[in-house]
């Protein structure tokens, strides 16, 4: 049996399903290609990361194909319900990546209250002739520990986020439409853990007690934050968004920022993904990632290896 990996596959995962008799082909095959290259290399699963898109009008031409894999969380490039009709399996690797998003938002909230977004820019170009004046000028640091963080959505990665803000000194408040309580076990190296019961709070009550914010919610069809939740929050609050472009209007991220009532936010994720607007990256508010979440070495192995050990069980 014939896998294709259209976006990539970790060795691990290669190996795994090589050693249970199947080939993988590794080939990026364009999007306006893979019908005829399915068809003809009798594919029999196909696995994809967020930039092959899987639609009704593809499984229809794929009369042959028996399985679709995300190699990650969200399955929004995926007529998932229609393929599930069809006959086809359905799979993704909800749990592999939360702790690799989880670490990246903080990368992003560190270096946000030290301003190393602007410092990264600015140094190479002027370290050696205004040291002093840029020493100056990003000394209004802020520590994270004591602060409260405010989560938008609470699931795998949501709780993943919550452990390393506890884990810093945090406070954590959360917002989830589907949990009333929930309780995140902290573990350390030497098989200590600290467990903590949260109990969910309304949207408008996390967004204006959070001094930084952090989204983890699907795809969404509106905004999850627009304007109002903007004029909710703090003055100079920090947030992060490494979940879905499209659930916070950029537009008025951008006006919150001019005003001063955003302090600094990070982004991986942008509304018009793979053209992010100028106005976004040229901002010098903004740290910037390119959709690098899940793009660890051990996620993507944990990612390989799930999607192989689900082919095996369903296709064997």
């Amino acid at each position: 049996m014939k896998i294709l990996a259209n976006d990539g596959i970790a060795q691990s995962g290669i190996d795994l399903l090589e050693k249970s008799g199947f080939e993988v082909l590794t080939t990026t095959v364009a999007q306006q290609q893979l019908v005829n290259f399915i068809n003809e290399n009798s594919i029999d699963g196909l696995l994809v990361r967020s930039a092959t898109k899987v639609r009704k009008e593809l499984i229809d031409a794929c009369p042959d194909l028996k399985l679709i894999g995300r190699g990650g969380v969200g399955m929004d490039n995926i007529d998932v319900e229609y393929a599930k009709k069809k006959g086809l399996h359905v799979i993704n690797t909800p749990a592999a990546s939360s702790g690799s998003v989880a670490e990246l938002v903080f990368a992003h909230l560190f270096g946000g209250v030290r301003f190393l977004y602007d410092a990264n820019r600015n140094m190479p170009l002027e370290g050696d002739s205004r040291f002093k004046e840029l020493k100056k000028s990003y000394a209004k640091g802020t520590e994270l520990r004591g602060k409260t963080l405010g989560i938008i959505g609470f699931g795998r990665i949501g709780r993943a986020t919550a452990k390393i803000a506890l884990g810093t000194g945090m406070k954590v408040v959360f917002f989830d439409p589907f949990l009333k309580e929930a309780q995140v076990e902290v573990d350390f190296y030497d098989g200590q853990s600290v467990s903590f019961d949260l109990k969910s709070q309304t949207k408008d009550e996390v967004i204006s007690s959070a001094d930084f914010i952090t989204l983890h919610v699907p795809a969404q069809k509106e905004y999850v934050i627009g304007k109002k939740e903007f004029e909710q929050m703090k003055d100079g609050v920090g947030i992060v968004n490494a979940a879905r472009g499209g659930v916070m209007d950029e537009v008025a991220l951008v006006e919150a920022l001019e005003k001063g009532k955003v302090g600094f936010a990070g982004l991986d994720v942008f509304e018009s993904e793979p053209k992010p607007e100028i106005k976004i990256l040229m901002h010098p508010n903004i740290s910037l990632t390119p959709h690098i979440g899940a793009a660890t070495t051990e996620a993507q192995d944990r990612i390989g290896i799930e999607l192989a050990e689900q082919i095996i069980s369903l296709l064997k």
